[in-house]
């Protein structure tokens, strides 16, 4: 791996998280619109809210991230997607800030007729979202955005058979990941009618997506030949047979009601989806523009890989607090039964000595040394390890800290 590729590989991770996180959203949202009437609807609204409502947030986090990324790494490619498919990502940010006014104005909804509206008009938006953003990706698998500013056309770079393809494979994921997450949390909260009604939403939405994507196999043959035969060999093969087996383990952890491990699987299957992209495409970005040729210099790209490696040493544990208190319940709690945290434990902690924390110092140093200083390829390498350790250590070391304060 070149230093040209780390940003491009971070962006797919970022990919990765938004399409779990946030298209879990989504699909929530298009589940309350699917909900119906009457007493039974309105609790599956309620709790699609409740369950999301306190990280919806910071999903979008993903999404600012990996277009910060791309448009730092990669500008050529960057502006040429933009302005290309300036369009699917117009109706894309819509979708977002409809979705997110409709979480602020549930809570002060004064009628059931403006609930009803209010939730109306997040459940389109939570479909046009995901279809929009996949058929944005759609168009650049399948090679319809060219190197230039607004160089492709404007519309059939994104309404082509993938792109209808991705879009709507999008949708169905999205429903899959929010019906395991919603029959989880729903265990977690003791409702067992909530429970079975998203079970049987789980195995119906995951057998539709297993079907579109299976399906859209003959399309990709036909529709985008070059992304095909990335595809059926290689590693991407490899990523694609992952993604299978883990969409059929979670489809059999839903029927046995392990939803806290079908979480995972799940993830895993749409993970395995996005690598299995960014594999067979490598190294072309769009036609005739490589990785190589797009990356930004040395100097730009050492910059964003060690911002994000920085970064993600704050990101990573606060985000993982933010969900290690909603899976634990913790979120559910009125705000009078909450119970109180101490704050700045972490932060004191940190500043104990100790040989993590001197671990992670040394494996901060090198990282930079390497990526700033060297110029071979085997040096980068070393230096991206050196600073995920840092990131591992680093949590370590807090961690042991705040124990032997308690």
């Amino acid at each position: 791996m070149h230093l040209y590729d780390v940003p491009l590989v971070f962006a797919l991770i970022g990919l990765v998280l938004y399409t779990v996180l946030a298209g879990a959203d989504f699909g929530a949202g298009a589940w309350q619109m699917l909900a119906g009437r009457g007493a039974a609807g309105e609790r599956t609204r309620d709790h699609a809210h409740r369950s999301m409502g306190p990280v919806w947030e910071a999903n979008h986090v993903w999404l600012i991230f990996v277009l910060t990324v791309m448009w730092t790494a990669y500008p050529t490619a960057f502006g040429s997607i933009a302005s290309t498919l300036s369009v699917p990502l117009l109706l894309a940010g819509i979708g977002i800030i409809v979705r997110g006014a409709a979480y602020a104005l549930r809570t002060g909804a004064e009628s059931p007729r403006e609930l009803r509206a209010i939730d109306r008009a997040s459940a389109v938006s939570s479909i046009v979202t995901p279809f929009a953003l996949g058929a944005a990706v759609g168009g650049i698998a399948s090679r319809r955005v060219p190197v230039g500013n607004a160089a492709g056309h404007l519309f059939s770079s994104w309404l082509n058979p993938t792109s209808a393809l991705i879009g709507g494979l999008a949708v169905a994921t999205s429903a899959y990941l929010a019906a395991v997450y919603l029959a989880a949390d729903a265990v977690r909260v003791g409702d067992r009618d909530l429970e079975r009604a998203f079970r049987a939403r789980a195995l119906l939405a995951g057998v539709l997506a297993g079907a579109i994507a299976l399906g859209g196999v003959a399309v990709l043959h036909s529709d985008a030949r070059p992304l095909y035969q990335g595809l059926v060999r290689g590693a991407a093969l490899g990523a694609l047979v992952a993604s299978v087996l883990a969409g059929a383990a979670t489809l059999a952890l839903v029927w046995w009601r392990r939803f806290e491990a079908a979480r995972y699987t799940a993830a895993l299957a749409v993970a395995a989806v996005v690598a299995g992209w960014g594999l067979a495409q490598h190294p072309l970005l769009l036609p005739g523009l490589t990785v190589a040729r797009a990356a930004a210099p040395h100097d730009t790209l050492v910059a964003v890989v060690v911002a994000v490696i920085a970064g993600g040493a704050l990101l990573f544990p606060s985000l993982g607090l933010l969900f290690g208190l909603l899976l634990r319940g913790h979120l559910d709690r009125e705000p009078g039964a909450a119970q109180p945290v101490a704050e700045g434990r972490a932060i004191l902690a940190a500043s104990a000595p100790g040989l993590l924390g001197r671990a992670a110092a040394a494996c901060l140093v090198a990282g930079i040394g390497f990526l700033t200083i060297a110029e071979q390829p085997w040096a980068h390498a070393l230096g991206v390890a050196a600073l995920l350790a840092f990131v591992v250590l680093g949590f370590f070391a807090l961690e042991s800290a705040d124990q032997a304060r308690l």
